[in-house]
């Protein structure tokens, strides 16, 4: 293999890998990055028996065709800390040669046949969406997803194509969040499927264009998302979704129409004087406005009043700020707070396609 590649480009599909490759693992393969030059694209791809990622780099002058397969943590450092526009990359008896205008690294690759197959999409895609909708929808939802709980299913984000409405849903048993998109055209049968929160935070951070077509094919057990660039395999989590149509809470009688950034900045100043035993801040509503208001013993008080228009019933509620603070930074420039009684759950809604199920604190 011999080709020469830009820097920058280079950089970034190796910061895309390393959120795949492993650095503590029995199974020092699963650390490398594999380089292959072949048809004027330099492929870079990563697998840690999960998830798979391949990067396509057209931003290279390949002289001769071949691959390698070396330490994707120790590839990128190299790479980072370069002060070059290009690196010219050879492999020579299985160490990889990297040079600059005034270095010279060399690299002991392994063997490239003993790196795994990673799974590739074959045959036509359920459904196709622009990257820029799904990165929309899974910034709406995947803050909410459960970290490492015992119930499985919710550490990851359901995903459900219903004709051309493609639906995400994560919940971590106190919070539900749930994004929608129109699909331009519907293909493919419906699906659903529960996929990690790994792949689709890598898929959220990568800088592709907007407008870049994303084909993404479900099977039995494994997800496949594609766009011209990148390609992302993943295992699907097994297990059952909670119903979350039953948790949405109905015959909410009080609402509120809020300037979502005013409402942000109140909410993390009250969040200021909370802490492990205070636990949340409390919601208080009346014909006079909106009240927020924190406690934390032996530390202070803290008190944010808000001009907003409500006629309904006195009010007071307590949430824990964090769960708020996540949601409204993915609202628009309004939010609607739908609530009902202090014990039950609070209900925000913005723009036409979010919604969020926010269960209350005891404050008392």
């Amino acid at each position: 293999m011999k080709c020469i590649c830009d820097r920058a480009a280079l950089s970034e599909a190796l910061t895309a890998t390393s959120g795949v490759t492993l650095t503590r693992t029995p199974k020092p393969i699963l650390e490398c990055v594999r380089l292959t030059a072949a048809d004027d694209v330099l492929t870079l791809t990563a697998y840690d028996q999960e998830m798979g990622l391949r990067f396509r780099l057209p931003e290279v002058e390949i002289t001769s065709p071949g691959e390698t397969l070396v330490k994707g943590e120790r590839l990128a450092a190299i790479v980072r800390e370069s002060s070059d526009e290009t690196l010219a990359f050879e492999v020579v008896d299985d160490t990889l040669h990297i040079r600059g205008n005034d270095s010279h690294f060399q690299v002991y690759g392994q063997d490239v046949r003993e790196f795994p197959p990673v799974p590739e999409l074959e045959g036509d895609p359920d459904f196709v969406v622009k990257l820029g909708v799904i990165r929309g929808l899974i910034e709406r939802t995947l803050f909410a997803a459960a970290r490492e709980n015992t119930r499985y299913a919710i550490n990851g984000v359901l995903f459900e194509k219903e004709g051309k409405i493609l639906r995400l849903v994560a919940t971590d048993g106190r919070r539900l969040a749930m994004s929608t998109a129109t699909l331009e055209k519907a293909v493919g049968d419906d699906i659903e499927a529960i996929i990690p929160t790994k792949p689709l935070g890598l898929l959220g951070r990568l800088h592709l264009d907007a407008d870049a077509d994303i084909e993404i094919k479900v099977s039995t057990n494994q997800v496949i998302l594609r766009s011209e660039r990148v390609t992302i395999s993943s295992v699907l989590i097994e297990g059952r979704f909670p119903k979350y149509r039953d948790v949405m809470p109905k015959d909410l009688n009080k609402k509120i129409e809020l300037k979502t950034a005013e409402v942000l900045s109140a909410v993390k100043r009250a969040a200021l004087l909370t802490n492990e035993e205070s636990k949340g801040i409390r919601v208080h509503l009346s014909s006079e406005g909106m009240v927020l208001s924190s406690r934390a013993p032996e530390q202070g008080e803290a008190t944010i009043r808000l001009p907003v228009q409500y006629s309904g019933e006195t009010l007071e509620i307590g949430f824990n700020p964090t769960f708020l603070i996540d949601a409204m930074k993915v609202c628009g420039d309004t939010t609607t707070l739908e609530l009902q009684a202090p014990a039950k759950p609070g209900l925000l809604r913005s723009d036409p396609d979010f919604v969020y199920v926010v269960m209350p604190v005891n404050l008392s």
